[in-house]
């Protein structure tokens, strides 16, 4: 690697905008806001809703003229 052109690569803070959690990475910037963490994002809580696809599998067997039977 060349001397003096690759930034600084050190420990720093992550902060997520939406609940507040901070935790400790690695970059080059020095203060870093995520939207959304491991904390508080749905498919790691397991607070996931799935009423939305339900209604799509539905409006799609109606459309198609399926039924669940088959």
């Amino acid at each position: 690697m060349k001397p003096g052109i690759h930034p600084k690569y050190g420990k720093t803070t992550a902060v997520c905008t939406s609940c507040g959690t901070e935790f400790e990475t690695g970059s080059t910037k020095k203060d870093i806001k995520v939207d959304t963490c491991s904390n508080c994002h749905p498919f790691f809580t397991g607070r996931q809703r799935f009423a939305a696809a339900q209604g799509r599998i539905e409006k799609f067997n109606r459309k198609f003229g399926l039924s669940d039977e088959e």
